[in-house]
Order: structure tokens, then sequence, then C-alpha cells
């Protein structure tokens, strides 16, 4: 069966298009590739992180998304049209991760200027910067110029800035970046409510964490390609592991129990890696049976960063 071309999966019938659809995306700069060939999906109302090292090619994607950029190969839609499509960058909301407003302008005035930029109704530019700047914490700052700023605080008007016209799609480069635990925080709530809005977010960063805590789903790019594409759950349970606390079994204990996984010694614990979750009550059963003593059972779930440092090896 021949793959779907990109424009095929954005007007599929009675199905809503898919926020972002690339199939073999390529880029490249003479004879620099960029992109060797992005194939991902980003549904709609989602937020999706991408994933992935320096010089992985992320940032080339979100500018061939936005239409900054002309692919070299391959195709993409965005809100089911070709990426680059005017209207459809209408309804995008943009923060770049590296930006600079005047200093002069105070902060109503740069999203007045976007305001206008997005060809918006005049009548509402007013209300629509007041409940921007509301939503990102600066809400008594809107009369301040940007040279009072400071980094952060400019990070916060960016996002301000990508919220303007009530977007379909919001894509985000490394949006807490320059921010403090209380700004990230802050950001991730902004995050939270636009996804129950509807609105779909694309979450480029490379703090895991931080796309460990809001992400729908993850892509894992590496030298241009998506290695790894899911739910985090899909790709965090791959790993199971359980920590166990044993007494009364004498030296090497565990070895008496190695069917079950790998075992790791760490301090006065040991990590059973790779057993499934059905077997733990077995095991334990099997721990008492041979004269142990059992004191703790704590489940472990693989983290994204050892998941991605797993993949990236691979690859």
């Amino acid at each position: 069966m021949r793959a779907r071309t990109a424009r095929e999966a954005a007007g599929r019938p009675g199905a809503p298009s898919p926020a972002v659809h690339t199939i073999e995306l390529r880029k490249e700069f003479r004879r620099t590739v960029a992109l060797a060939g992005l194939s991902m999906t980003v549904e709609r109302g989602e937020v999706f992180g991408f994933l992935g090292p320096n010089g992985a090619g992320k940032t080339t994607a979100v500018k061939l998304l936005l239409g900054l950029l002309r692919p070299s190969g391959g195709e993409a839609m965005v809100l089911g049209a070709p990426a680059g499509d005017l209207e459809a960058r209408r309804k995008i909301g943009y923060l770049p991760e590296l930006f600079r407003f005047q200093s002069w302008l105070t902060a109503r005035e740069v999203l007045r200027v976007h305001w206008q930029l997005l060809a918006l109704p005049s009548q509402r530019a007013a209300g629509a910067a007041g409940e921007a700047l509301a939503a990102v914490g600066l809400a008594g700052r809107g009369d301040d110029k940007i040279a009072s700023f400071s980094k952060g605080m400019q990070q916060r008007l960016g996002l301000a800035v990508a919220l303007l016209g009530e977007p379909s799609l919001v894509v985000l480069d490394e949006p807490t970046s320059a921010l403090d635990p209380v700004g990230r925080h802050d950001v991730r709530e902004v995050i939270r409510r636009l996804r129950a809005s509807g609105t779909t977010v694309f979450l480029n960063t490379h703090l895991l964490d931080e796309a460990e805590q809001v992400c729908d789903r993850v892509a894992v790019v590496e030298r241009g390609r998506t290695i790894a594409i899911g739910a985090l759950g899909e790709l965090l349970g791959r790993q199971t592991a359980v920590r166990l606390r044993v007494s009364g079994l004498g030296e090497g204990w565990w070895h008496r129990f190695d069917s079950f996984g790998r075992w790791v010694a760490d301090g006065d614990s040991h990590l059973l890696e790779g057993v499934e979750p059905a077997r733990v009550p077995d095991l334990v059963a099997a721990i008492v049976a041979a004269g142990g003593r059992v004191g703790a059972v704590v489940p472990e779930r693989q983290s994204l960063e050892a998941r991605f440092l797993e993949l990236l090896g691979r690859s």
C-alpha cells in the first residue's frame, strides 16, 4: 500500500485535518543536510513535544512549518493547508527562541503592533492586549517600556504575542529558557489552558522535564529524522522496573531470582529492570518463600531523559 501524501492526510473526508502532517520533509543548505526526511503527525488539540539534541534539525523543521524556509523535498501540511499558506499562518501563534522587541515601546504597544500585523479588527486590540498580558502574568506592566523588562519578562511578553488572535496552533521554541522556576510553572499553566481550549501546542524544547509535565505526545529527532514518536506512556512504558528492599537472605541473594529480570544494586536497595508488572507479586512471594523479608516494593518508570538517551544511542 502506498504512503498517504500530506495533502491527502490533511483532507480526509469526515475527519478534521491534523494540525501538522509531514512526509519525508527535507532541507539542504548546499552540502549540509539540515533535515534528512522528517515524517510526523500532530493531532488537533494536543500538546506535542519536539525533542532532540542540538543540531538535530528541530529549528529548521519549525521554520519550514511556518513557511520561513522552503523545503528541498517532501511534503508538509499545517492546519489543512500547505506549509507557508498565508491564511493558515494567520491562525498560528509563534514564539521564536531568539527575538527582540524595540526598547522604546511599551508592552501594550508591542502587542498592538503585532495585532495590526495580523490584520485583526482594531476595535478589539485593546481588550486582546489586556487578556494576553494577564495570561502571562504581566497585567500590571502593560504601560512599562521594554527597556525596563528583564529577560524573563521579555520572554513572557513574547508568549503573550504568540497568544494574540486566539490561534489554532501555537508554536513555542524554547519558551522557558530564560525563566525562573515560577515563570516556568506559569508557562506550563498557560500551555495547559491552551490545550483545555482545544488549541494545539507544538513545543520545541531541550528541557525534558518540561516535556514530561505537559506533553501528550513527543517526537524524538536525530540527524534530521524522527527516531521515535508517540504518547509518553508508550515511550516510557517499554522499560519497567521495581525497587525492592530485602533482608534475611544473605549476600548475592538476588541471583536466585535472575529469571525475573536484570538486577542492579543501588545502596541499601536493589533495582529490578525489565520485569513485567504482573510478575511482581510472584517475585515477592518467591522471596518470602525463600526466607526473605521484603521491606519495600516501589514501582519505577524510566525517566524521559533515560529513554531519550537510550533512543539516541540506538540511532
